[in-house]
């Protein structure tokens, strides 16, 4: 029995993130309707919770095991569950990290959103050898998306036609208007659209006439408590949340609370004073792009530099940098952030550094082995201190140590997914 629907995509920049969505919204009008993001990604997840109403989990198949998997999938409703990347990019040594293992692994039906835009009958011999590139797939069906006319659509469903294809479910029209702004992480924030719901609505509309939502609704039968909880960091926990700090996964806040932690949420964009606790964590986000703000808020920067005297502070990525001395924006201009830790991160040059990393904590808050990864653009110019973790790649390759721990304030551009197997 499946337990809920993949969609997925030959590749990114298909349309398969703004096609979910709008199926998400459309569903969301009639029944009960959840979602899941494969792989890492902070940003899409987001809009889904818009879209449908409900807390969307990252599902990581090389960071995750399968009970976990399944364990973040159990729940009542349909169940929509977005892809990363092709369906078969994993890690560099296989399917591991894949959207295709993730199929297997909750036995999901499989959409494929097909971007016809530069090409016609050449679509059949594309899904063809992905139907075939593995056979334990279960293909639900195909939706045909940036058609460029009636008859571009009448061509690419001809060749399509053979009983050994999955059935043509959908078809989408070329449109600007669905278009999604992207930014150096990937799309745009939820927070950051005004029309978003305006938005959702009109992409809804369009998927109600021109793709078979009742094919879609299938409800998950998974029913699994995983044993692998994430201990939370402290009893009392205090996180950062707004427009520059907003890239936690929630199933790590899930286990903490599950265990008993209180969390409290304060935003240094408003200039709040971090809550009392005996955690404090600054997420990543895009901290750079309000960086002068920051720099200015004083109330914030003096909260956090009472309590790193006293409770246990931790950065990640974004919240790393403002944990540093200074931030350097892209057009050189140097700001000043907490001074807790002896940094200085840099965006004059920016170089993408991306990968899954196995973490060990050598010091610092968070104790024992983590799967992490990361992803920025940031550079660092000065970094002086005692290493956070030890690190290797997704194929045990080592890597130079992570982050700085100073006192009770530490962090890493790496992001914590979830603990490895004890």
């Amino acid at each position: 029995m499946q337990n809920g629907v993949l969609i997925t995509a030959p590749n990114s920049g298909s349309g398969k993130t703004v096609i979910t969505l709008g199926i998400l919204r459309a569903l969301a009008r009639k029944v009960n309707v959840r979602s899941a993001k494969s792989g890492p990604d902070y940003i899409d997840p987001r809009f889904h919770e818009f879209a449908c109403g409900n807390t969307s989990f990252n599902l990581d198949t090389w960071a995750m095991t399968s009970d976990r998997l399944k364990e973040l999938s159990c729940g009542k409703g349909t169940y929509i569950v977005e892809g990363a990347m092709g369906l078969f990019d994993g890690d560099s040594s296989g399917l591991s990290g894949s959207t295709a293992l993730l199929a297997k692994t909750l036995n999901l039906h499989v959409v494929l959103v097909i971007d016809c835009s530069k090409m016609a009958q050449s679509v059949a011999a594309l899904v063809r050898g992905f139907i075939t590139h593995d056979t334990e797939l279960n293909f639900l069906g195909i939706i045909l998306n940036k058609l460029g006319s009636e008859k571009h659509e009448k061509m690419i469903r001809n060749s399509l036609s053979d009983s050994f294809f999955p059935p043509v479910i959908g078809a989408l029209k070329r449109d600007s208007a669905f278009h999604q702004p992207s930014r150096h992480l990937g799309l745009v924030q939820a927070s950051e659209r005004d029309d978003l719901e305006h938005w959702l609505d009109n992409m809804a509309d369009e998927i109600e006439v021109n793709v078979d939502l009742d094919k879609l609704d299938f409800n998950n039968n998974l029913k699994l408590k995983s044993k692998k909880l994430n201990s939370p960091p402290g009893q009392n926990i205090s996180i950062a949340r707004d427009k520059a700090f907003s890239f936690i996964y929630p199933h790590l806040e899930q286990d903490w609370k599950k265990a008993g932690a209180t969390i409290r949420y304060f935003s240094p964009l408003a200039n709040e004073p971090v809550p009392n606790s005996d955690f404090i964590y600054l997420p990543g986000g895009y901290p750079e792009l309000y960086a002068g703000i920051i720099a200015n808020n004083s109330i914030f920067i003096n909260s956090m530099q009472d309590a790193s005297k006293k409770s246990l502070i931790y950065g990640e990525c974004g919240g790393y940098m403002v944990l540093g001395k200074i931030l350097i924006g892209n057009d050189g201009t140097k700001h000043k952030m907490l001074n807790l830790l002896d940094l200085v991160t840099t965006f004059e040059s920016p170089k993408l550094t991306l990968g899954y990393r196995k973490l060990t904590s050598i010091k610092g808050s968070f104790v024992g082995s983590f799967f992490g990864h990361e992803f920025h653009y940031a550079k660092t110019e000065q970094f002086n201190g005692e290493s956070l973790f030890t690190s290797s790649d997704s194929s045990d390759n080592s890597l130079p140590n992570l982050g700085l721990v100073n006192g009770l304030v530490s962090g890493s551009f790496a992001h914590i997914i979830d603990k490895t197997e004890t």
